[in-house]
C-alpha cells in the first residue's frame, strides 16, 4: 500500500525538497504550508498541499482531518519542519517575541504530534520526525530565541521517544547544521518587529556582526553549507530504516560540534563558540 506522510513548512527549502523527493518515490505526501498562496503553488506542481500554520491550532486540526479523509484514517509518518528565527541578543528579546517563536517552533510541533498519535496508535505503527538543529545542543550568540526553541524541542522529542518504546511508533530527531534555505532572509521581518537594536547596549556589536549577516548581499554559501537535499537524504533513511536512529546529524559542523560537546568542558566550549 502507498505510504503517507505529512510534512510541515513546505513553501521552500527543506520541506519542499523532502516533499518533492518523497512524492517522486511514491509516497502520498501532504506538503503543508503556512500561507494559502504557497499551498496553491505546490498544488500546481502536483502536490497535495493543505494549509497548516503551527501557530494556528484550527489549521492543524483541519489538516489532520483532511489527511484522514484522503487516506481512510491512516498516516505513516509526520515530519515537523516549519520554523522561524528571531535574531537578537537575549537581553533585547521582549518576552512576547519568545512567546511568538515558541508558538510555532515548539507548541505547534507538540500540537501536530498530539493529533497524529491517536492515528498511529490505532494502526499500530508510525514515525514522528522533528527537525531540530545543531543549535539544539550548542549555542551561538544572537540566536537565543531560536536556540532555546530547539533545545526545548530536543527535550520534548527525547522524552516522547522513551515514552513510545512500548508502541510501534518511532520518534526521531533530524539535526542539520548550515543548510541553504531562506531562514535568514525570513528572519528579517521578525528582527525588525521585535529588536530595538539601535537603543541596545550592544549596538556596536549588532553593526559589526548581525546587521551585516542579515542585510548584506550573500557572497555565496556559508562554510560547510549543504543543500536541502542533504537533509532529505537523512529523512529518507529515517523513514525506510527498520530500526531508525534516534538522531540524524546533517553537515560536518553538526558532527564536529556533537563531538566537541561531549569532550570539552563547558568553559572551553564557550571559548570556542564565542569566536564563531
Amino acid at each position: 500500500m502507498q505510504k503517507s506522510i505529512l510534512i510541515t513548512g513546505c513553501s521552500s527549502g527543506i520541506g519542499l525538497d523532502c516533499a518533492k523527493t518523497l512524492h517522486a518515490m511514491g509516497w502520498k505526501v501532504f506538503a503543508s504550508c503556512r500561507k494559502q498562496a504557497d499551498c496553491d503553488r505546490l498544488e500546481a506542481m502536483g502536490l497535495t498541499s493543505p494549509r497548516l500554520d503551527h501557530a494556528d491550532a484550527d489549521s492543524i486540526r483541519d489538516t489532520i482531518e483532511q489527511v484522514k479523509q484522503a487516506t481512510g484514517g491512516t498516516l505513516d509518518a509526520v515530519f515537523n519542519n516549519g520554523a522561524f528565527a528571531v535574531p537578537g541578543a537575549v537581553e533585547d528579546l521582549p518576552t512576547d517575541a519568545l512567546r511568538s517563536i515558541y508558538e510555532t517552533n515548539v507548541f505547534g510541533y507538540h500540537e501536530v504530534i498530539r493529533q497524529v498519535l491517536p492515528i498511529m496508535r490505532a494502526q499500530g505503527h508510525g514515525r514522528i520526525l522533528n527537525c531540530s538543529s545543531v543549535l539544539g545542543f550548542i549555542t551561538l550568540r544572537f540566536r537565543g530565541a531560536y536556540n532555546s526553541t530547539k533545545f526545548a524541542l530536543e527535550g520534548l522529542t527525547d522524552t516522547l521517544r522513551i515514552e513510545m518504546r512500548d508502541t510501534g511508533i518511532k520518534v526521531i530527531l533530524i539535526e542539520p547544521g548550515p543548510i541553504g534555505t531562506k531562514i535568514r532572509e525570513n528572519s528579517i521581518p521578525h528582527f525588525e518587529k521585535w529588536i530595538d537594536w539601535e537603543n541596545s547596549p550592544r549596538k556596536a556589536q549588532y553593526e559589526r556582526g548581525l546587521m551585516k549577516r542579515l542585510y548584506s548581499p550573500s557572497n555565496g554559501p556559508d562554510a560547510f553549507e549543504l543543500p536541502a537535499s542533504a537533509v532529505t537524504a537523512k529523512v529518507v533513511k529515517a523513514l525506510h530504516s527498520a530500526n531508525p536512529k534516534p538522531r540524524y546529524y546533517v553537515t560536518t559542523p553538526t558532527y564536529v560540534m556533537g563531538f566537541l560537546r561531549r569532550i570539552l568542558p563547558t568553559r572551553a566550549l564557550d571559548w570556542l563558540l564565542v569566536r564563531m
